[in-house]
């Protein structure tokens, strides 16, 4: 089954690449384009796709408030993809959002973090990284690198004063307040399988299973949640 991809984007011409790009890919088909932010919400509400690429900056309202816009009227994202790939969005579900923008500013990824977006990519990414970016989001993982995910949240997450820990959550057993721990520090599935000394598909379960308990969107917004609720910070190795 095709993923479902709706491209957002002021821009003609940056439609027309983006649709060029993702239509020479057997699994990926574009259904629909949209030139601001209101009729992405409302193509998105039609057309059912898996994901979205969407602009930042764009008439009407933003890629930001489109995002939550579209989140707010469709759900939450699936916490968990099925073992053969499939995503359980697209034909019903809910999409992935992944903002676009050639604008290198970390106070927009933090914001599309926050708005629900599922990944951050600048427009002068390369072809197979636009690619692989609808794809990877599309399995219900994040769009960012861990490092980046660390900086990033770090910067924004940093209080006047150091957070108060808190204890772990009620709905998490020890090992998953653990894997939330390290998921918070920036850590890989592979990093967190050496230091529990598991496999990867066991740290994979307890991955969804805090998602899940914690009604987060992917990995990516564990890091947020852990920040935001004192569980790490900055600086915690």
């Amino acid at each position: 089954m095709s993923l479902r991809v709706v491209l957002a984007d002021d821009q003609a011409l940056v439609r027309a690449g983006f649709r060029v790009i993702l239509g020479a890919e057997p699994d990926v088909e574009v259904v629909g384009e949209a030139g601001d932010g209101l009729e992405a919400v409302r193509m998105v509400g039609e057309l059912r796709p898996d994901v979205v690429l969407m602009d930042v900056q764009m008439p009407g309202i933003d890629g930001l408030e489109a995002t939550r816009r579209i989140l707010a009227e469709n759900g939450s994202p699936p916490n968990s993809t099925p073992e053969n790939g499939t995503p359980e969005n697209g034909a019903g579900g809910v999409p992935r959002i992944v903002i676009l923008t050639t604008f290198d500013r970390e106070d927009y990824l933090f914001e599309a973090l926050q708005a629900g977006a599922s990944g951050f990519l600048l427009k002068n990414a390369a072809p197979e990284d636009l690619v692989e970016s609808v794809r990877v989001v599309a399995r219900g993982d994040a769009l960012l690198s861990p490092e980046v995910t660390r900086r990033v949240i770090a910067r924004f997450a940093e209080p006047a004063a150091a957070p108060v820990p808190q204890h772990r959550p009620d709905e998490l057993t020890e090992r998953e307040y653990e894997v939330l721990v390290m998921l918070g520090r920036g850590a890989s599935n592979g990093e967190i399988a050496r230091r529990l000394v598991v496999s990867e598909a066991t740290v994979k379960t307890h991955v969804s299973r805090v998602l899940a308990k914690l009604g987060l969107r992917d990995r990516t917004h564990a890091v947020v949640f852990a920040y935001e609720n004192g569980i790490v910070a900055p600086g915690m190795a």
